[in-house]
């Protein structure tokens, strides 16, 4: 067997164990040392391949797909730095337990640390914050194909296992790179493998059923990517606790008629009433995935420290930065309404929380009636969002889907990159799940988060897309000026407010975007409704910092005086 028949064998054998392991999607960062495995992929059936040429850009895409499909998805790129780009989007896929199997390609032994070019160390490269990594033989003329077969189930079952996350293989290649394209690959079969869902032991189902039975009890849902099933919603409306839906919850859309009294959209807003906490003190908490995004809700919960607080989590990795979990679950949360339950009466508890909620969407209609803000301009985003999926960029845009995104009926499903909370890597993350689902697909975006990634809209470039990016643009780091350190003027702008002065209209000409620019209500909704005729559109929507923070803590100020009243 000659090197290139080796070459072409070993690289045909790679592709196509990761397309019978279930991966079906490959990101590729093009680049020399790649050479043999990128064009793998392009010759692999049943893998769907995409291009970004900025790999810090590349594997946000690749983490934005596998977030919206669940599914692993493939990320390669070639030597040196290259590799080093990845790092920010593998920290946000590990915490937040996103399956990507990363493969670099890298040089022969013989090249490292000796000062070849486009040469670092790649091995164990990502540290901690992979789940596994491996450093893979080079091809030979007697490739170990069960070998590499096993390395790679492996690798896709760690990345798919609880917790999801992110795997390394760094693939190590020597010139010459070249495959031949007509050689044919006849596979020597893969490992069968057999997974099942964790189920309740007895004794857990036990707690959970006397637990189920109290009145005062919270049903608290943080991020979940999959949309919630028909028994949930059976589930929720015959325990007739307040469920408190974080925006990333699947739980603000799809939600039937039915069961949208039980959903509390609200809770961020209800629970800065110091009145309204006092009255609503639970007697059991049960929460299932992360701890939500609502600051109010984390402070609340430290001040009550409920004496049963239940948190499902498949992984024994628990997610419980304040250390309150007195029970830890490590099962599927789908278990939890499987479980038999009898109809309650009318939960007076619930029915506080409730009657809180609509009472804040009333006076949040009365506030956009009146007022402009940043909020009030995004709720009338929010309001006109249908059949499509939503990209929001962490600080403040998050805070603001919190705070004025209402659960309704209408099918909206909302994504963010909440593992690490980081402001970069949004645009793209975009462009991944727009791929993955292939639906429309809305960005809300502030200004510094839009040029952390502005780069990510070249992908637009080389496949087709459909998303709209709505930039909410007040010339800085909204969110700062709701901290603490905006109370010190001196040196706030320089570090903190970071004005730039700059706008995207000359951006979205460069990569041929279809644009608009608004300040009003009535502009951003026209901007909204104008026909889409580009592949991506951007809408420029310029607010001002400090009228921002005036206007929220005046709806504040109005709906604790209209909860007092109650």
């Amino acid at each position: 067997m000659t090197s290139r028949e080796a070459l072409t064998e070993y690289v045909s054998a790679f592709t196509h164990s990761l397309v019978e392991l279930g991966v079906a999607d490959a990101v590729i960062s093009p680049g020399s040392r790649s050479t043999p495995l990128a064009y793998a992929c392009m010759k692999q059936e049943g893998l769907s391949v995409y291009r970004q040429i900025d790999e810090r850009s590349a594997a946000y895409f690749a983490l934005g797909m596998a977030k919206a499909s669940g599914k692993p998805v493939m990320l390669l790129c070639t030597s040196g730095t290259a590799a080093a780009n990845y790092f920010p989007a593998i920290v946000e896929a590990y915490y937040a337990r996103v399956p990507l199997i990363v493969v670099t390609a890298d040089r022969p032994h013989e090249l490292r640390e000796v000062g070849a070019p486009q040469a670092i160390n790649q091995v164990n490269l990502f540290g901690s914050h992979v789940k596994w990594a491996t450093d893979l033989p080079m091809p030979e003329t007697e490739n170990q194909l069960a070998f590499l077969s096993r390395h790679l189930h492996r690798s896709v079952r760690s990345a798919s296992s609880e917790p999801k996350g992110p795997v390394h293989v760094n693939v190590p290649f020597r010139e010459p790179l070249r495959i031949d394209f007509e050689q044919a690959y006849e596979s020597l079969g893969e490992i069968a493998h057999f997974g099942g869902e964790m189920a309740l032991s007895p004794a857990s189902r036990e707690f959970l059923q006397d637990l189920l039975k109290k009145e005062k009890g919270l049903l608290i849902v943080g991020e979940m990517t999959s949309p919630m099933p028909v028994e949930f919603w059976d589930f929720i409306q015959q325990l007739d606790w307040p469920v408190l839906a974080d925006p990333l919850s699947n739980l603000r859309g799809n939600v039937p008629p039915e069961a949208q009294h039980l959903i509390i959209d609200s809770y961020d807003a209800l629970l800065k009433n110091e009145a309204f906490k006092e009255g609503v003190m639970p007697e059991a908490v049960i929460r299932i995935g992360p701890q939500p995004v609502s600051k109010p809700l984390t402070l609340f919960l430290a001040a009550v420290k409920p004496e049963i607080y239940a948190v499902f989590d498949e992984s024994p990795m628990l997610r419980d930065a304040q250390s309150l979990a007195t029970h830890h679950i490590q099962s599927s949360a789908n278990a939890l309404w499987q479980l038999p339950l009898e109809m309650k009466k009318v939960n007076s508890y619930r029915e506080k929380w409730t009657a809180a909620s609509a009472l804040y969407w009333e006076v949040v209609s009365l506030h956009c009636e009146e007022e402009l803000d940043e909020g009030v301009l995004a709720k009338v985003f929010f309001d006109r969002l249908e059949n499509c999926d939503l990209i929001v960029g962490s600080s403040m845009p998050i805070r603001d889907v919190d705070t004025f995104f209402k659960a309704a009926e209408r099918d909206v499903v909302i994504y963010a990159n909440r593992g690490a909370n980081g402001i970069d890597g949004v645009v793209s993350t975009a462009f991944g799940v727009q791929a993955a689902n292939q639906r429309p697909a809305y960005l809300f975006i502030g200004d510094l988060s839009f040029l952390h990634d502005m780069n990510g809209l070249i992908v637009s470039k080389m496949q087709a897309t459909d998303l709209t990016i709505v930039i909410m643009n007040n010339d800085g780091g909204g969110i700062f000026s709701y901290l603490p350190q905006s109370q010190e003027e001196r040196h706030f702008e320089d570090l903190f407010g970071t004005p730039t002065g700059l706008t995207f209209g000359d951006a979205a000409k460069m990569y041929d975007a279809q644009y608009a620019a608004v300040e009003t209500a009535e502009q951003l909704a026209e901007a909204l409704d104008q026909p889409k005729d580009k592949a991506v559109k951007i809408i420029e929507v310029f607010t001002d910092r400090q009228n921002n923070v005036t206007t929220h803590r005046k709806l504040w100020s109005r709906f604790n005086e209209e909860l007092a009243k109650q």
